[in-house]
């Protein structure tokens, strides 16, 4: 069940994916989060926001839509109050997620969180579609992804992971060009942007008007992207995009990822991720492999054979 991934190695390769499990506090009360192989935390800005007016999530068929806009206590309270606490239940390294509006603000916060021992990595936001500035203008533009990350890279002192947006013509662009920059890993999917309408009232349900899909309905976009970026990319890969089950995560692994992040499963059932944990290691017995790691990749066409 271990991997290694940007030099740990994970219990297993199951880790909550950003803004679906909190920072892990709220979750400690259902089982023991050391279960996990880690998690990754909510975004973090470097002052706190509130996120955007409600309604912000609506039930879809085949996922949910949220616009929750990075509502967050800010870097200053996540140092404070936030990481002690975590670091009571959790004895692993986390993955810090950093979000901002303008390059500073993402640098900001890589400095203030450097010396925070717990944190393994960074997970730079470029990919978030529900606010208005930021976020997803940088995973769409292959030069400014690139410029961020580059000055990230020389004010961090962990690893970088780089969370890639699915809204764009060729994911694999991005994804190269982001490796060139100076990233250590990647995380692809983020959500895909969608929209309901309340046809009673003849308006957009979120007020937000549009907001990030996620879910099973995502699931094959998510496996399609990260196969592709896997054949062409040198770093590993976080998949994820409508993880519900532990046949879910094998398929992406076999797409190429490294580790598997679970997001909208965790809010329909605060026990999915242990419940995955779980079930892993009789399907990959099931299967005929002897181990995850033997798995990475193995649906593509040069490792199509058992090792």
């Amino acid at each position: 069940m271990t991997v290694s991934f940007l030099g740990w190695t994970l219990d297993n390769p199951i880790i909550p994916a950003s803004g679906t499990f909190g920072f892990g506090l709220e979750y400690a009360s259902f089982f023991d989060l050391n279960q996990l192989g880690s998690l990754t935390t909510k975004a973090i800005t470097a002052r706190p926001r509130f996120g955007n007016p409600t309604p912000r999530i609506a039930e879809v068929p085949g996922g949910m839509l949220n616009a929750i806009g990075l509502q967050n206590p800010g870097v200053d309270d996540v140092i404070e109050v936030i990481l002690p606490k975590l670091a009571q239940v959790f004895q692993k390294p986390i993955i810090a997620n950093i979000a901002g509006s303008v390059v500073e603000e993402y640098l900001e916060v890589i400095d203030k969180l450097n010396s925070e021992p717990q944190i393994g990595a960074f997970e730079i936001n470029i990919s978030c579609p529900n606010v208005q500035e930021g976020g997803m203008v940088f995973g769409t533009n292959a030069t400014l992804a690139s410029d961020l990350v580059r000055r990230s890279k020389q004010h961090s002192r962990k690893p970088l992971i780089v969370k890639l947006s699915p809204n764009v013509t060729n994911i694999v662009d991005i994804a190269r060009a982001v490796e060139d920059a100076g990233a250590d890993a990647l995380s692809l999917i983020n959500t895909l942007v969608g929209m309901a309408i309340d046809r009673e009232k003849a308006r957009p349900v979120l007020a937000n008007k549009f907001g990030g899909l996620s879910g099973p309905a995502i699931k094959p976009v998510a496996l399609r992207m990260v196969f592709q970026v896997f054949e062409q990319v040198s770093i590993p890969i976080i998949g994820m995009g409508g993880v519900m089950t532990a046949e879910d995560a094998i398929d992406f692994i076999l797409a190429g990822a490294t580790a598997v992040g679970v997001g909208s499963a965790n809010l329909r059932d605060p026990f999915a991720c242990p419940k995955i944990i779980e079930a892993l290691p009789g399907l990959i017995q099931h299967l005929g492999w002897s181990n995850i790691k033997s798995m990475i990749g193995g649906a593509h066409e040069k490792r199509h054979h058992r090792l």
